[in-house]
């Protein structure tokens, strides 16, 4: 493997998307990803589906899991079974990192509360990722995306209008809070270097979503506003958002300066300085009018047309694209946004890459350092066996094969 983290060890307790989101983002930096599953059927976005992946021998394997599984190895472990928590003893006296979204307490009732971790290995970050964080008033409630899109705000600044809230088209809490845990403990891992001691990191998906508010956030805090859903429309800057044009398309503009705004009108033979439309703040006050107006304008021209024409005139727009166009893409391409990997049983698969790329300095500029050895998430268990044998000290270090309370106790 190669990355800047290579030679950290990492074992993952997580399921669904959250904390295996985290996992992956390591293991794409080059961690070894050791994720533990329960055995018979493992992470549960295993079975989420459709669509799925038919393998030879009847079986098949989830999309859902390829999404967030890559570069990781799989050991299944009963963590009833004494046995199979000897195992998870012997990961974690070698991790650096250890990974759980376990509802706060399940991990403790299992035997490793973080007391028994510390004394275990002093030196192990681990992260915990909750649904609404591990103390307060609701600390203890399952966390699921939805539901925290709905109590953290989002839905009510996204959607067409006031009163058509709506979700963000993918797990984005889920999403963001395996983004900000994988960062805390990329910063845990740095302190420990001083320190010589690791410590807890934890997030929820409440807290993911509140932390990306951004100026919506402020415009409350600070400005008293209750920001709602407007559409497709910046609620602060205009023109900014998606205009219709002719043939049924679209494009989306972004006018984010005063010299922008005069280079659309320019190029359209609109008045820049008419009444109500000199400035930003009064454009916003007027945004349907302004809509209203370039929608107009817009009438007659195809879209592929128009967007030659902002281009030409220096005004940032761009397409909506639909995902097949997203993945056939030169610019996609072009950024490592692609992988191929191989499966154990499903062969080749194209997946989503890491969106961070890494450069040194060369003589002749820089030479890019990204990892690029990818491994295919794995099937359940497929490194088991060598992993008890590195354990063990039986084997070299193994490579990827290409509790009622406790199976409900997950929080995200």
């Amino acid at each position: 493997m190669s990355g800047p983290l290579d030679g950290v060890l990492v074992v993952d307790l997580t399921r669904a998307l959250a904390g295996p989101h985290a996992g992956m983002m390591l293991g794409d930096l080059g961690a070894r990803v050791i994720k533990v599953e329960t055995p018979g059927g493992g992470d549960d976005s295993r079975g989420w589906g459709p669509p799925f992946v038919d393998t030879p021998g009847g079986g098949r394997e989830s999309t859902y899991f390829f999404s967030a599984n890559r570069n990781k190895e799989s050991i299944a472990l009963d963590l009833k079974n004494e046995a199979d928590k000897a195992v998870l003893t012997d990961l974690v006296r070698r991790a650096d990192v250890l990974l759980e979204n376990f509802r706060p307490g399940t991990l403790a009732k299992l035997g490793f509360g973080t007391d028994v971790l510390a004394e275990l290995n002093p030196r192990l970050v681990t992260l915990a990722i909750s649904g609404f964080g591990h103390d307060g008033p609701e600390g203890g409630r399952a966390g699921y995306d939805q539901i925290a899109q709905g109590e953290a705000g989002l839905m009510s600044m996204t959607g067409s209008g006031p009163d058509d809230p709506q979700k963000v088209g993918v797990p984005i809490s889920d999403l963001l809070a395996g983004m900000y845990g994988a960062y805390g403990v990329l910063a845990a891992l740095l302190e420990r270097e001083r320190t010589g001691r690791g410590q807890v990191v934890r997030t929820s998906l409440l807290s993911a979503v509140v932390g990306v508010h951004a100026y919506q956030g402020t415009a409350h805090t600070v400005g008293g506003k209750v920001p709602r859903g407007q559409g497709n429309h910046h609620p602060s800057i205009s023109p900014y958002g998606l205009f219709h044009c002719a043939g049924g398309g679209s494009v989306q503009l972004s006018c984010g300066s005063e010299g922008l705004w005069r280079r659309l009108c320019t190029e359209f033979g609109l008045d820049p300085d008419a009444p109500g439309f000199a400035t930003n703040g009064e454009r916003v006050a007027r945004r349907g009018e302004v809509i209203e107006l370039l929608e107009r304008t817009f009438a007659d021209i195809p879209a592929e047309e128009l967007l030659a024409r902002l281009s030409k005139a220096g005004v940032p727009a761009g397409k909506v694209r639909t995902l097949d166009e997203v993945y056939s893409w030169d610019q996609v391409e072009s950024q490592g946004l692609k992988i191929s990997v191989e499966h154990a049983t499903a062969g080749t698969l194209t997946l989503p890459g890491p969106p961070l790329r890494f450069f040194a300095p060369s003589p002749d500029g820089e030479t890019e350092t990204t990892r690029r050895d990818h491994t295919a998430p794995p099937v359940l268990g497929a490194d088991g066996d060598a992993i008890r044998a590195w354990l063990s000290g039986s084997g070299g270090v193994p490579q990827p094969a290409g509790d009622d309370d406790v199976e409900d106790g997950h929080a995200t």
